[in-house]
């Protein structure tokens, strides 16, 4: 993922709503969300590559999505796939505070990452970065190719998109409406660009929410809304070179709360 913009506990009708967006190279091959057959509570995409994946939920209303720490010149061929840590946090049964203890030794194994776990509304975010993981107060929060809720214009702008949400909006238009966020591609000015060391030109590809070009950019647009009675909608948008739309898939579901161990009231 490249932007994950998600609010916690803050929406009147919707305790835990995540848009995000994944980057990737359009040759890498995935498979859309779908609930996995080998692990049928995970409704999640998969890296047919390296078998994780980089954003997905479970009947039993475990989260987890994770993006990459823009680095130039710190990346490494032989490290382990990062999304990894998510579908092995979906496919564990730890609270999110102690998965990403089991991880910190491991962590500097890893390109870059930024990493999200969740269980309901309460989150846990850790970064390799910084070696410092923190759990994730309510409201609305941004997440990029820096650490959380950096002052990057694309996530200062999507928690404000965030902030802004009418309470009274159904599942279906207020999905759209967040959808349309994630596909903004006005570019910032150079000056508000932010220096990762890939130069000018790379930046501006990248700076947008939404990135094209013809081999690199948004793959999938993913919305996944809960509802104070645990009731799930995962909307996923899929797109192609150049920002082709290439069709998309919705799920629903409830959080299963006598097979998560957590009661319906933690959404309410």
């Amino acid at each position: 993922m490249c932007l994950i913009l998600f609010s916690l506990d803050q929406h009147p009708r919707y305790p835990l709503i995540i848009a995000a967006n994944r980057d990737e190279q359009y040759a890498r091959p995935s498979l859309p969300i779908a609930f996995w057959p080998d692990a049928p509570d995970v409704a999640a995409g998969r890296d047919l590559e390296a078998g994780g994946t980089w954003l997905g939920i479970t009947r039993q209303g475990r989260w987890a999505a994770l993006t990459n720490y823009r680095q130039a010149g710190s990346y490494r061929l032989e490290a382990p796939s990062r999304g990894r840590l998510v579908s092995d946090y979906l496919l564990a049964n730890v609270s999110p505070e102690r998965y990403v203890e089991d991880i910190r030794e491991s962590a500097e194994r890893y390109n870059g990452f930024n990493l999200l776990v969740g269980s309901g509304t309460e989150v846990c975010y850790f970064s390799n970065r910084t070696d410092r993981s923190q759990r994730v107060s309510p409201g609305s929060h941004g997440l990029s190719n820096h650490l959380l809720d950096s002052a990057w214009l694309k996530v200062t702008a999507g928690r404000q998109m965030l902030d802004s949400l009418p309470g009274e909006l159904a599942a279906a238009p207020l999905t759209d409406l967040l959808l349309q966020g994630l596909h903004a591609r006005s570019i910032p000015s150079d000056s508000e660009l932010p220096d990762t060391g890939v130069g000018v030109q790379r930046e501006r590809v990248l700076a947008p929410p939404f990135i094209v070009s013809e081999t690199y950019g948004t793959r999938a647009s993913t919305v996944i809304l809960v509802d104070r009675a645990g009731a799930v909608c995962m909307t996923e948008r899929l797109f192609g070179s150049m920002g082709k739309p290439l069709g998309g898939t919705a799920l629903e579901f409830n959080v299963d709360a006598t097979l998560a161990g957590i009661s319906a009231a933690r959404w309410r």
